[in-house]
């Protein structure tokens, strides 16, 4: 992650680079929604995952990078520093999907027109970060998505409540309480998955406000944030080499598992999932985390993962929603796709190295520099 403050302390660039790859992982992941008619088929089937191993780093750097801070940091400036790393591509991943879905033809994907009011409202919505419900006017794709012109969104939602919590709750607790907390919401969560309240048979939710989804969404954040930051209070090096490795290797093992237990059994399949989110994906990041020598080339690859992975994530899925209406226009079976598929996958890298290169850093480092002369 390119750093917009300057910090003294250590950065963990492995860990950076281990989200360059999760966040891979979930563009390939959604590839494989194209060709899924079910849960059970989804190809890459628990890439959805990833996003709980994306909360689980946020509360571990969160915690490590602002616990010891708050003596000379009031909230105005962390929620500040916040809004200055994220949102700017909050707000490019908005407008990316409004351009693409009036490439798309403006249609829902029952082939329903919408006005174009509708879509400026879900930009509007889109770009301040605020979810829309399953059937309003500016749900414009149909599917009960919180944000349908850029669907990740979501995650970013409950991140920024993460954010929200941490600042004004979860920082002050000692760490027992913060152990409560992650135990009973990892209870909350694992009931989730085995209960099968997602009704899909797996913990793939949050990114919409209908049912139980939101709950869900909040149980996978709220879980795996607080554990992150018990973790980085309680951090202690293993000293292991060739980490990163190692754990690029194990999630990608992790999220390709196929569905356990068909709709039989979803109970099996959330308790896989919960094994891999509450015992599995902690000691990955404890792992990586761990390692104090690195080789020049794992750092240069885990520097341009770590810079590339968040704008990777927020602009992928327009081109994806693309990609979608033409596979399934023109009925394109899996392997004639993957040409397209790749090439949708290299556009994606393309507009995000751009998309960071000459407006998300600037930006960024405009804003700070801005704040820090006018002393807000």
């Amino acid at each position: 992650m390119v750093q917009i403050f300057q910090d003294s302390k250590p950065h963990y660039q492995l860990l950076d680079g281990l989200r360059g790859v999760a966040a891979l992982m979930v563009i390939w992941y959604h590839v494989g929604e194209g060709f899924a008619t079910s849960p059970i088929d989804q190809r890459f089937n628990h890439g959805y995952l990833a996003v709980d191993f994306f909360f689980i780093l946020s509360g571990f750097v969160i915690g490590y990078a602002y616990d010891d801070r708050w003596g000379r940091m009031s909230l105005k400036d962390f929620f500040r520093r916040r809004l200055i790393r994220l949102h700017p591509m909050v707000i490019m991943g908005a407008v990316i999907g409004a351009l693409t879905f009036c490439v798309q033809g403006c249609v829902r994907w029952d082939g329903t027109s919408v006005g174009f009011s509708s879509i400026l409202l879900a930009l509007f919505m889109g770009m301040l970060l605020l979810p829309v419900f399953p059937g309003v006017g500016c749900e414009v794709r149909g599917n009960g998505e919180m944000f349908p012109l850029n669907g990740p969104s979501w995650s970013l939602f409950f991140e920024y409540i993460g954010n929200i919590l941490y600042a004004l709750m979860l920082r002050r607790l000692s760490t027992r309480w913060l152990a409560a907390v992650v135990g009973v919401s990892g209870s909350g969560l694992l009931a989730f998955g085995v209960f099968n309240l997602s009704g899909y048979g797996h913990l793939g939710v949050g990114w919409s406000l209908g049912e139980y989804n939101f709950l869900g969404g909040m149980l996978r954040m709220l879980f795996s944030y607080s554990m992150g930051m018990l973790m980085a209070r309680n951090f202690k090096p293993l000293h292991i080499r060739g980490s990163f490795w190692i754990g690029t290797i194990l999630l990608g093992v992790l999220l390709a598992v196929p569905h356990i237990g068909g709709m039989e059994h979803p109970w099996m399949n959330g308790l896989y999932d919960g094994f891999c989110i509450l015992v599995v994906f902690p000691g990955i990041l404890y792992m990586v985390a761990s390692e104090q020598k690195k080789d020049r080339y794992t750092v240069k690859i885990c520097q341009f993962l770590g810079d590339i992975s968040y704008p990777v994530y927020m602009v992928h899925y327009p081109f994806m929603y693309l990609f979608y209406a033409w596979v399934w226009d023109n009925h394109v079976p899996y392997e004639q796709a993957l040409p397209a598929a790749f090439g949708a996958i290299a556009v994606s890298l393309l507009v995000a190295y751009l998309c960071m290169r000459f407006y998300d850093l600037p930006l960024s480092r405009w804003l700070a520099a801005h704040f820090q002369k006018s002393g807000g």
